[in-house]
Parts: C-alpha cells; sequence; structure tokens
C-alpha cells in the first residue's frame, strides 16, 4: 500500500499563494503518477495537476494553467503544489493521490490511494 499524507492548506485572500505538500511513503515502487485533486461542497472531485512519479511530465487543468505548479523531490518523497493568484472559486478540500500508471488520467478512478485531503479557504 502507499500512504499519502497532505499539508499546507489554510486561509488566504484572493491574489494571495499557498503551497501544499503531499508526502509519500509505503510501496512506492508501484507508483506510476501522483496528482492533485479538490472537491467543492456539494461538487464531484475534479482534476487539478498530475506528474508522472519518474518522468517528470505534468499536466493541468485549464482552470489553474498558469497559476499552479506541480513539482516533486524525489528524495524527500514529497509532492508540491505551489498555488498563485488564488481565486475564490479555488476554495475546496486538495486531495493528493498516487496511481499506478501514467501521469495524463484526470479522473479520480485512475488513482489508488488518497490523503486526507487539506482545507483550502481564499477570501474574496
Amino acid at each position: 500500500q502507499v500512504q499519502l499524507v497532505e499539508s499546507g492548506g489554510g486561509l488566504v485572500q484572493a491574489g494571495g499563494s499557498l503551497r501544499l505538500s503531499c508526502v509519500v511513503s509505503g510501496r512506492t515502487f508501484n507508483v506510476g503518477a501522483m496528482a492533485w485533486f479538490r472537491q467543492a461542497p456539494e461538487k464531484e472531485r475534479e482534476f487539478v495537476a498530475s506528474i508522472g512519479w519518474r518522468s517528470g511530465v505534468t499536466y493541468y487543468s485549464d482552470s489553474v494553467k498558469g497559476r499552479f505548479t506541480i513539482s516533486k523531490d524525489s528524495a524527500k518523497s514529497t509532492v508540491y503544489l505551489q498555488m498563485n493568484s488564488l481565486k475564490p472559486e479555488d476554495t475546496a478540500v486538495y486531495y493528493c493521490g498516487s496511481g499506478r500508471f501514467l501521469p495524463g488520467n484526470r479522473t479520480p478512478g485512475g488513482y489508488d490511494y488518497w490523503g486526507q485531503g487539506t482545507q483550502v479557504t481564499v477570501s474574496s
């Protein structure tokens, strides 16, 4: 199994920045891709960004492209999501997910393990 622990959420004003972290542990040799998803109240979980665990290839949703950056530090087994120019519509619980396959999958079903989530609230 793979264990994921997110941190870094909080309350920020519109236009501000936050950096989320996701520490990965366990059977990481099975991990092909890591991703960030988010879920707002009464909405479905939506794709934000993903990165190849070995390749480093990245993908972004159109809504965050140019504002968010996903990265990884293999030595620390950690994936980051740098979020700049935050908007109130970015408010959600952000989840880190790991999957066995390539990073281009943008659906929650493509990921096998999830963290507990971290709340991000952007005030206007």
